[in-house]
């Protein structure tokens, strides 16, 4: 299947989300030129920028609901995955998922940061209209206050002015409800007032700079505890509004409510450094976490058991239960020494003790895996008991070859597996 029919079901999976700028029939031959693209970063061919890419291109053609990026990733995850390896050897399936995976989060990163570049051009647009109207000349005052009127009520971002005391002079209605304020209250009283003790902070002390006239303009994001006991994330810029003689007139706020990108940015995140079945870290997410990790180093590989029997009898819904009972007593059992645990693929998992005190330390922590895993497993068709074998590798020093950590750790793992065997041959 083509590039053309997978951008018609992805055009299908984005219908009603947002009212895009464009016709049904260009939507589609939008989405077409992006499928090329991805297609080629799926099958390794171009670099995974071009995910980047796709996702600045459907936020400016104004698809910039959450909803647009889960169900754009689970056309590149699911549809362009089965029709790769539906046309490639089987022995390129787990390449090309594996690919899916990292496709999938550049896509989701570019579009937080496309919505942030987005939302920012919006912010910087407001401020120098809102600038512009204030600094008009006195001989054009009565049309500069009503431009400026007209700027200020209308923006669909906040807008704040305040005096060179601190005290505020107007609000519109958006930042009096991104501050959970009532705007007719906010008049005549100071910013640290308003804020309260919990917003007191780098914001502040910005201001204050500002209103001395040590600089004449900041942007920050902030946090901001409402009095409802919610929190807002805030993008703030503010300019100071001179005279003719250079002194500060009063100080122009311009503030945008980036909440939901940061959730969003938070959720992609997630989803796209663990793994959708137990909620563990995955494989990218463990890798960096061990490139980064504090020395001394413990490292667990486990491989369970005889699952693909238990995958084979009852089923895949059970085996996907029975992993999920694993990570949760693997992630129970490592509670005690601050581990990580993650899913690396199918029924393989691997634990990172940071700061380990020695082998001695390392055996236990295997012993306790291990012993995790010993109790049988209720389901509702079945009660199941699975074990594993483990690998360990304990170093004194930050590992800077990871792959060659992985291949002991990977060894060790398959010479318990093997010992294990002979023993069972041994018994019978």
């Amino acid at each position: 299947m083509g590039s053309y029919e997978v951008a018609v079901r992805w055009a299908d999976a984005l219908d009603g989300v947002v009212a895009p700028t464009l016709t049904r029939s260009q939507i589609e031959a939008l989405l077409a030129g992006l499928c090329e693209a991805l297609f080629a970063a799926l099958r390794g061919t171009a670099d995974l920028v071009v995910a980047r890419d796709a996702a600045s291109v459907l936020v400016a053609a104004n698809y910039r609901d959450p909803v647009a990026v889960s169900r754009s990733m689970h056309v590149i995850c699911h549809d362009m995955v089965r029709d790769l390896c539906q046309d490639r050897g089987r022995s390129d399936d787990e390449f090309i998922r594996e690919r899916a995976l990292a496709v999938a989060a550049e896509f989701a990163a570019g579009f937080t940061a496309a919505l942030r570049s987005a939302a920012l051009a919006e912010q910087e647009t407001t401020l120098v209209a809102t600038l512009a109207a204030a600094q008009e000349s006195d001989a054009r005052r009565q049309l500069s206050e009503a431009r400026f009127e007209a700027v200020f009520a209308g923006a669909s971002v906040g807008i704040g002015t305040i005096d060179v005391t601190g005290r505020v002079l107007d609000v519109n209605a958006a930042m009096a409800e991104m501050l959970g304020l009532p705007a007719e209250l906010m008049p005549g009283r100071s910013v640290a007032e308003l804020l309260g003790p919990d917003n007191i902070g780098h914001a502040y002390a910005q201001l204050e700079l500002l209103l001395t006239g040590q600089v004449d303009r900041f942007r920050l994001e902030t946090d901001h505890l409402r009095p409802d006991g919610t929190i807002t994330v805030i993008d703030l810029s503010m300019s100071a509004v001179r005279d003719a003689t250079g002194r500060v007139r009063f100080l122009i706020g311009v503030a945008v409510d980036v909440t939901e990108r940061k959730e969003l940015a938070d959720r992609l995140w997630h989803d796209a450094n663990h793994d959708s079945l137990t909620g563990l870290p995955n494989r990218g997410l463990f890798f960096d976490r061990l490139a980064r990790a504090t020395p001394p180093v413990g490292v667990c590989y486990l491989d369970l058991d005889g699952f693909k029997e238990i995958n084979d009898v009852w089923g895949h819904t059970v085996g996907d239960r029975v992993l999920r009972i694993v990570a949760e007593r693997l992630d129970r059992a490592v509670e005690p020494y601050d581990g990580l645990v993650a899913r690396i693929g199918g029924d393989e998992f691997i634990v990172l003790i940071e700061r380990c005190a020695g082998e001695v330390q390392l055996a236990a922590v295997s012993a306790r895996l291990l012993g995790a895993l010993t109790a049988p497993m209720s389901l509702a068709t079945a009660t199941i008991t699975v074990g594993a074998s483990i690998g360990a590798v304990y170093v004194e020093e930050r590992p800077t070859a990871v792959d060659q950590l992985m291949h002991e750790v990977d060894s060790a793992m398959y010479r318990n597996k093997s010992q294990q065997r002979r023993a069972r041959f041994r018994q019978a």
